[in-house]
């Protein structure tokens, strides 16, 4: 099920959104232009590997810190490990996080997604904290994105493509729900495997921490499980 579209007018631009589209596009195309062993140097200085975050090891030799090993956990959201990983998360950021900044205002909103995409890295960090593989994409703080719009327009239509079936409207609250039974299966599929892969508890930690922080960034006036856009 690959989400195309929600209905589900704002009534601010979403600036920061844009944004951090705008910053995830830039950064990936910098290092896609990087020589690959230079590329490679890149996402271990500034993507967040568990075992370097809790001190437990080092970064390779040829990997000099280019920051402090704690603002890994922020920098890794704007690196991705290729196009489709990319283009899949900008499109979920597009589709779902203009509405929670217009709830939220740009700035609180910000704040919103740069917290919980801290909290959904370390949520990863510590389900394997001795990985010495670098956890990069905004996934996870899209994850928090998403986990709040579910709690404030889960009857809200999104426009789906449906391999093999075609184009058609779901119920936010079931493109969502689906999303994250499915995260929480592969999540406990991947417990106990070694090598790289999707951080699905990157993506559960950020889901939830969405969820349970909606209601301090959102406008009192916003009320839970709206039908739609709310309007003052």
């Amino acid at each position: 099920m690959i989400p195309l579209h929600d209905d589900n007018p704002t009534e601010r631009f979403p600036f920061v959104t844009i944004l951090f589209i705008v910053l995830c596009i830039a950064v990936f195309l910098y290092q896609n232009s990087l020589p690959e062993k230079l590329g490679d140097i890149f996402v271990f200085q500034y993507g967040a590997i568990p075992a370097v975050v809790f001190g437990s090891a080092s970064l390779p030799e040829e990997a000099v810190a280019a920051i402090p090993v704690g603002l890994t956990l922020l920098t890794s959201m704007f690196l991705h490990g290729g196009w489709m990983h990319l283009l899949g998360n900008m499109l979920y950021l597009w589709i779902f996080g203009n509405n929670i900044e217009d709830v939220m205002g740009h700035a609180k909103y910000a704040v919103f997604y740069v917290l919980c995409g801290v909290l959904a890295a370390l949520s990863h960090a510590l389900t394997d904290p001795g990985s010495q593989i670098p956890m990069v994409g905004a996934s996870g703080a899209i994850s928090a994105v998403l986990g709040a719009y579910l709690l404030l327009f889960p009857r809200a239509h999104v426009l789906v493509l449906l391999p093999g079936v075609g184009m058609t409207r779901v119920a936010a609250g079931i493109v969502l729900g689906m999303w994250f039974v499915t995260q929480l299966v592969s999540g406990g599929m991947s417990v106990g495997a070694t090598g790289g892969g999707v951080a699905f508890f990157a993506h559960i930690g950020g889901f939830v921490a969405g969820m349970a922080l909606v209601g301090l960034f959102k406008r009192p006036e916003v009320p839970f499980f709206a039908p739609g856009q709310f309007r003052r």
